[in-house]
C-alpha cells in the first residue's frame, strides 16, 4: 500500500511540472545527499533519461549549474552516457539545446528524483544511505505532446 501511495504521490508531483512553454525550473532548496547516493541516483536516473531522449549524438542537454553532489553527479553521469551538457548557459550558434530540470526531494524518508524536458519528465523515489541508494519505486514516465 505505501509504494501504491507513493507512486501516485510521484505522478501528482510529476503533473504539477512546468511545461515547455512555462519553462522548467530546478528546485531552488536541493535536499542534501551523501556523494555515493547522488551518484547512484543520477547514473540510474540518466540512464532511464537516455531511453526516452534519444541518442546522445544528436542531442545537447542544457542544465543549470549549481554545487550540490546531485548535480555534479547527474552532469557527469550524462556524459558518461555521451552528451553534450551545457551549464553555463553559453549555447554555441546553431545548436538548440534540450533544457533539462531536476530536483531531489525528501518524503516519508526516501529522496524522490525528478528529471523533466519539455517532452518527457521522469520521477523515482529511493532509499539512501551513506553508502549509496537503491530505487524504492518504480519509475515514473510522463511524455508530452
Amino acid at each position: 500500500m505505501r509504494k501504491l501511495l507513493l507512486f501516485i504521490s510521484t505522478a501528482a508531483l510529476l503533473a504539477g511540472c512546468k511545461t515547455a512553454e512555462d519553462g522548467l525550473t530546478t528546485s531552488s532548496t536541493p535536499v542534501a545527499v551523501t556523494a555515493p547516493a547522488a551518484s547512484a541516483i543520477a547514473g540510474d536516473m540518466a540512464s532511464r533519461l537516455t531511453e526516452q531522449i534519444g541518442p546522445a549524438s544528436a542531442t545537447t542537454l542544457k542544465m543549470d549549474k549549481d554545487s550540490s553532489d546531485f548535480a555534479a553527479a547527474l552532469e557527469s553521469a550524462l556524459k558518461g552516457w555521451g552528451y553534450t551538457v551545457i551549464t553555463d548557459g553559453k549555447v554555441s550558434k546553431g545548436i538548440k539545446p534540450v533544457e533539462l530540470a531536476y530536483s531531489i526531494d525528501r518524503a516519508d524518508g526516501q529522496v524522490l528524483a525528478r528529471l523533466s524536458t519539455p517532452s518527457v519528465a521522469l520521477g523515482r523515489a529511493y532509499s539512501t544511505s551513506a553508502a549509496g541508494a537503491t530505487p524504492a519505486s518504480p519509475l515514473s514516465i510522463l511524455h508530452r505532446n
